[in-house]
């Protein structure tokens, strides 16, 4: 029977609202339980239109209509309208969540300023925006945080390096077929393997679960609760149901990370690739 975990990440103020607690529903009428990694800073959304001129990124928005996915509120998030801060403002949702048994880890303090000027970053900031993070987790949980998810899977060795001095039990920050140790720091990969719904559609999720569904390699299905938590949530519950049919196992990240074989996993360094249905490189 595979193995296979849903790694919801929470990007915006209004997935965090409205996403998170149509997910949690979901899941719970299913029995089903999930790994949520939180974005805990400012949602500064808004910044994304200094991405508008890179052709590949808006094709991507055009296509996916992240405006109806969204919200054109949150579209105007950090330039016309104040960033609100989006996990230290939903503290009884993150709780509630740890209540009925699903994970809770970190995600990112900035998310904007992460995935679209990491690389132009200083390592100062690198060190403070995990610092801002962790702090923000453990002031909304009482508990130091166990895993650590990037921001649209992008890293670079000086964000590795920072991270493996926060003792994370794993990481989840690759787009790759299986897990691995990383060659930089010695730490736990956990990838997301599977497509998510804004780059193959719905179809292409059913048909990458079906495809994988006779192998006995644990499976990480990318879940956005501005997606699948909105717009989506529908065929959110299909997907989970045709994953139940074909007999997959739903567990925490977590779980999937401590059945793993650690010295039996391959050591991999940092590499950066383009998958289908992305606009722009992440860790492959």
């Amino acid at each position: 029977m595979p193995d296979l975990a849903l790694k919801v990440d929470v990007d915006t103020f209004r997935g965090m609202k409205e996403g998170v607690p149509a997910i949690a529903r979901i899941l719970d009428a299913r029995g089903l339980k999930a790994s949520f990694f939180i974005s805990f800073g400012p949602d500064r959304s808004g910044l994304a239109v200094l991405q508008l001129l890179r052709p590949a990124f808006l094709k991507k928005m055009i296509r996916t209509n992240a405006p109806g996915l969204y919200g054109w509120k949150t579209a105007l998030y950090g330039t016309l309208l104040k960033a609100p801060l989006i996990g230290l403002a939903f503290p009884g949702t993150v709780s509630g969540l740890m209540s009925a048994g699903h994970e809770t880890a970190c995600h990112a303090w900035d998310h904007r300023l992460w995935q679209d000027w990491l690389f132009l970053m200083p390592s100062s900031s690198i060190g403070a925006w995990f610092r801002k993070m962790v702090a923000a987790y453990e002031g909304v949980t009482g508990m130091k945080p166990r895993a650590f998810g990037a921001p649209g899977w992008v890293m670079d060795g000086r964000s590795l390096e920072v991270a493996a001095g926060w003792g994370f039990d794993y990481l989840s920050c690759y787009r790759a077929c299986l897990p691995f140790v990383f060659a930089e720091n010695g730490m736990l990969e956990v990838p997301s393997n599977l497509p998510c719904i804004e780059e193959a559609g719905v179809d292409g999720v059913m048909a990458a679960l079906e495809q994988r569904a006779s192998g006995g390699d644990p499976q990480v299905l990318p879940v956005h609760a501005e997606v699948e938590g909105m717009a989506f949530c529908e065929a959110f519950g299909r997907i989970l149901e045709r994953a139940l049919d074909l007999g997959y196992r739903v567990r925490r990240l977590e779980e999937v990370a401590l059945s793993l074989d650690r010295p039996g996993l391959p050591t991999r360094p940092l590499t950066k690739g383009l998958i289908p249905g992305r606009a722009v490189p992440c860790t492959v």
